[in-house]
């Protein structure tokens, strides 16, 4: 746990993150940094969403495997890392690239 802990903080550190959620194959959390209503609600829907996009690679490629999911809009970006037995959650305000 101590491992997990010091992970969190390292990503945490980095500027615009807003929260990390771990969450175990059931969608239920494990750790947050986050309130417990927002943590709810994008613990479900990330959960779902994951786990559809997994099936989809899948059936694409039966020998293939989501290993991580990024989805970045006007205000957020969320990036989904799955593993075996858990799924880290990073939420975090999107830098402007100036061009």
């Amino acid at each position: 746990m101590a491992e997990i802990d010091e992970t969190i903080k390292r990503i945490q550190a980095n500027k615009g993150v807003t929260g990390i959620i771990i969450l175990n194959n059931d969608g239920i959390p494990l750790r947050t940094t986050m309130n417990q209503e927002s943590t709810v609600s994008i613990t479900g829907h990330i959960h779902n969403l994951v786990h559809k996009a997994r099936n989809t690679v899948r059936e694409l490629d039966s020998q293939n495997d989501l290993t991580f999911l990024r989805l970045r809009s006007k205000k957020h970006e969320i990036m989904c890392a799955p593993e075996n037995d858990y799924m880290m959650v990073v939420i975090q305000t999107p830098s402007i690239v100036s061009g």
